[in-house]
């Protein structure tokens, strides 16, 4: 008799179930309804996109990307904060450096409230140790590969690329690496630390309320500042034969202190090793937060004018067309910005590194500098692309889908995108500049990714699926770049 219940309370118990769903959909809101489908389909139609251009299988790109790596140590910023028992501030202010806690306080407040992504060095060793300490005691802390080098390497190498990575690393961490990368540089027994203080939206710390999720990280790096791994790298770099060449990590030398005229000799080490690669490689630098603004002339002079691409955030875009137009550098800017400005940021940033690239050929007859044909600007609610027509970037539109795609799937922490874990936060439609009587495009649900052409060249925005619950925000920038990048090979 109890077995026969047993059935019958299972039978009837999935029908109940399966009521309850139908009601639940026959109820819900039109409105939110008319979210879940717009969702689908542009998610359909962003797949869609992506798919258009195959991975050729028979002959995987090649790709060379340096330089430096580390291991990220990923804990909760607000809950590391209150373990090592340091209280709010009440002068959120910016540190090219820090020194000490009342410091990291002050600038992590800084960053934190408009939930802006930055990285500091912390010159403190004593201060470093004490947070690295009290990060391994919280609940929930986790390991991961980190560094840009590293990171973008592993995005390609899952994307269909064999890699040629140029850092130091312990055998440690070499043993976690796809198969299809090859390790370029000397063996270390410690690798540097990075601490990735995260938050989500809405995190409180004190009276400060973050406005979206991201991330403060803190390093104290020995071996990344100085690029160790670079001759063994442009030793194999031949022999690889790589159809890219990316270069990132050089915000390890922000602040740090070297002795005089170290830092140029590297760059201009660097800049020989990118004047050495044949005209048909293409070389990306991906920006990131640098603050020193010597560091970044020196960039300006030694890395940029060697590179066709260009990769950066919503952050780092002002940044460096600040300092283009003589100005100081932008250390805060609008983390939630409008298409427009990005788009007038991007073409103006493009017209005056190109002007550079000119005026240098009209002066002194340089052919070992490159036009910049390619510039990708990724943010919170969107991506944007400026590649010039008939250069070597292909399949813009499908690029521009894919970075918007990896947004989401490495925020969530998953390869399969959930639509009921994302929301679209860019306008239903967008101003392509700021000036009065500009074009307005519309957000079509079937047909999401915008491409027209201008000038000497085309513009993508894709709207980005904003993943809802975070997963992890460090290293967002380098897989979306990664990701975009593979396609245009």
């Amino acid at each position: 008799m109890e077995g026969r219940s047993g059935v019958s309370f299972m039978k009837y118990g999935s029908v109940l179930s399966l009521f309850v769903v139908l009601l639940a959909y026959w109820f819900r809101s039109p409105q939110n309804a008319g979210l879940d489908d717009r969702l689908d389909t542009v998610l359909s139609s962003l797949l869609r996109a992506e798919s258009k251009v195959g991975m050729n299988n028979v002959a995987r790109p090649k790709v060379a990307v340096g330089f430096g790596g580390c291991v990220d140590l990923i804990v909760d910023g607000v809950s590391l904060l209150n373990k090592i028992g340091l209280p709010p501030t009440d002068q959120p202010l910016h540190h090219d450096y820090i020194d000490n806690a009342q410091q990291l306080a002050q600038s992590f407040a800084y960053f934190f409230a408009p939930g802006a992504a930055a990285e500091r060095f912390v010159m403190n060793d004593t201060l470093f140790s004490e947070l690295v300490e009290a990060s391994r005691e919280l609940p929930g802390n986790r390991w991961s590969v980190g560094g840009n080098a590293p990171v973008m390497a592993g995005r390609m190498a899952t994307e269909g690329c064999d890699v040629l990575l140029g850092g130091s690393f312990s055998p440690d961490f070499t043993d976690v690496l796809s198969q299809h990368i090859t390790v370029a540089g000397n063996i270390v027994e410690e690798p540097d630390i990075h601490l990735i203080l995260e938050y989500p939206s809405g995190a409180s710390w004190g009276h400060y309320t973050s406005r979206r999720a991201n991330r403060y990280i803190v390093h104290s790096d020995d071996h990344n500042p100085y690029l160790a791994s670079m001759e063994d790298f442009a030793e194999k770099l031949g022999d690889f034969n790589p159809d890219l060449l990316v270069v990132g990590g050089l915000q390890m030398m922000d602040s740090f202190p070297f002795q005089s005229g170290e830092r140029q000799a590297l760059l201009s080490r660097l800049a020989t090793l990118l004047t050495s690669s044949t005209p048909r490689i293409g070389v990306h630098f991906e920006m990131a937060s640098f603050v020193e603004e010597d560091l970044m002339e020196d960039l300006l002079r030694l890395v940029i004018p060697h590179a066709d691409s260009l990769g950066m955030n919503e952050q780092e875009l002002p940044n460096l067309l600040s300092l283009l137009k003589g100005s100081n550098v932008t250390v805060l800017s609008d983390p939630n910005p409008r298409v427009a400005t990005v788009l007038d940021q991007m073409r103006e940033l493009y017209r005056l590194v190109n002007q550079r690239h000119q005026d240098a050929q009209d002066s002194s007859g340089e052919s070992d500098t490159k036009p910049l044909t390619r510039l990708h600007v990724h943010t919170l609610a969107f991506q944007a692309m400026i590649v010039t027509r008939g250069s070597q970037w292909k399949n813009t539109m499908s690029a521009t889908a894919k970075a918007s795609l990896t947004a989401n799937r490495h925020v969530c922490g998953s390869a399969d995108i959930d639509p009921s874990k994302a929301r679209l936060i860019m306008d239903d439609s967008f101003s392509i500049s700021r000036q009065e009587g500009s074009q307005r495009i519309p957000l079509q649900e079937t047909r999401p990714v915008s491409c027209w052409d201008e000038e000497d060249y085309q513009i993508c925005v894709a709207p980005v699926l904003v993943c809802t619950e975070v997963y992890q925000t460090a290293g967002g920038g380098d897989n979306i770049s990664a990701a975009g990048l593979v396609l245009q090979i």
